[in-house]
């Protein structure tokens, strides 16, 4: 069953949650994640608390999304103790050997990085630029995003009835 704010009940709906990539782009460089699609919603709703760095838009996704914030950051923790600027074999192997939707939240700081960062995951990837104030829908089969909108609460498990209004300021654009 999944909560229908338009029509205010309850349908009787099988909603799957997919997944997709996430690439996150600000002033200290790009960091890339696969997460549950309606992260999409979640952070460009976030978006409209105008953050610059990676760590404000998590901070804002937390009324929308409780576990991605956690889940990114400690992802970071994990790569930043098994890679160096000097020494990327660990995350290129698990590159290499992973499934795509499988793939260690990661830096982008090398061209195999930075390659992995744009490659579609299932229902697709996204590129928030919060230094250009720009989220890019690179691929995007799961809901295109809009610049106001609602989003469901994602409570760790699943979306729950509880709804959020967002808009974004002016100064942003989504492509395409």
């Amino acid at each position: 069953m999944v909560w229908h704010a338009a029509k205010g009940r309850m349908l009787m709906e099988v909603v799957r949650l997919d997944v997709m990539r996430f690439t996150i782009v600000d002033g200290q460089g790009a960091v890339s994640f696969v997460a549950h699609t309606s992260a999409a919603i979640a952070l460009t709703a976030a978006c409209a608390q105008n953050p610059t760095t990676l760590a404000e838009l998590l901070e804002a996704s937390r009324q929308y999304d409780r576990d991605l914030s956690s889940v990114v950051s400690s992802g970071l923790v994990i790569f930043d103790e098994h890679n160096l600027p000097d020494d990327m074999r660990h995350i290129h192997e698990q590159l290499r050997t992973l499934p795509p939707q499988k793939t260690p939240v990661f830096r982008v700081m090398d061209e195999a990085t930075r390659d992995a960062s744009l490659q579609v995951v299932r229902a697709g990837v996204i590129l928030f630029n919060l230094s250009k104030k720009r989220i890019v829908q690179i691929a995007n089969t799961y809901e295109v995003l809009t610049r106001s909108g609602e989003v469901n609460y994602h409570n760790g498990r699943f979306l729950s009835r509880r709804v959020f209004s967002y808009e974004l300021p002016p100064e942003w654009t989504i492509v395409p």
